[in-house]
């Protein structure tokens, strides 16, 4: 029986990215679930051997204006309970972290572009310590307070919660380890509004995505391919 992969998505662009082949070439087979357009329900989470819970521009805590994020916490929630493997990316993450009792919440400031992340002493000893120092790609407004039962993992200055992981099976990011640099042209159009009002250069994100981006790629593959070796090992 062939591994299956739910991602959630919330935007379409923001898709598996550079994880998409990496998956493929594993045996998994993909299916997107479309935030918003079909319903995300326990039954549907619990099933894939794999969730990846992806980005999007909204907050966890915005349910009165997208009330489908109710039933994807509440989703969310009951496979992390039942122990099954799941990833969550910046609103990813915020969801997992939600559903594990902790706080997310505006910052009211935003931190859009490539920068390096510190890991802790766990981040080192963890999959992620490839990513120490290694330029990633940061977009988002919201943080996440720590979930008491996770491990913290990363952190950047103003951010001090960049990851955390659950045992081998959870893993949580607020930056975008999955976004392919040589898309990101789609990422600069679909959020134009947000780079503006945010007082950011799309240049110098292009720019940096041709610099950072072919390292970035050899290296987030390999975190995630640990992480699922890991998981197999476990």
């Amino acid at each position: 029986m062939t591994d299956e992969v739910l991602a959630i998505r919330h935007v379409g662009f923001e898709d598996l990215g550079l994880l998409e082949p990496l998956l493929t070439d594993r045996g998994y087979q993909i299916r997107y679930l479309e935030a918003g357009v079909e319903p995300i329900t326990v039954e549907a989470v619990l099933r894939p051997q794999l969730l990846i819970v992806l980005g999007g521009p909204i907050g966890v805590y915005e349910t009165d204006s997208y009330p489908f994020l109710v039933d994807e916490r509440n989703a969310v929630a009951a496979r992390l309970s039942a122990g099954k493997a799941t990833l969550g990316v910046c609103l990813g993450a915020q969801l997992i972290a939600a559903a594990l009792g902790a706080e997310v919440r505006p910052t009211g400031g935003k931190e859009i572009g490539y920068g390096p992340l510190t890991l802790t002493a766990e981040g080192r000893q963890s999959v992620l310590g490839p990513l120490d120092g290694v330029p990633v790609l940061h977009w988002h407004g919201d943080e996440f307070a720590n979930p008491e039962v996770a491990d913290r993992l990363a952190e950047t200055p103003g951010f001090p919660n960049q990851a955390f992981s659950v045992g081998s099976t959870v893993l949580g990011l607020q930056f975008h380890i999955e976004a392919d640099s040589t898309r990101l042209e789609q990422w600069l159009i679909g959020h134009a509004n947000e780079l503006a009002a945010a007082g950011v250069d799309p240049r110098r994100l292009r720019a940096d995505a041709a610099s950072y981006g072919p390292q970035l790629a050899t290296v987030a593959s390999g975190v995630v391919r640990d992480w699922l070796d890991g998981m197999a090992g476990a």
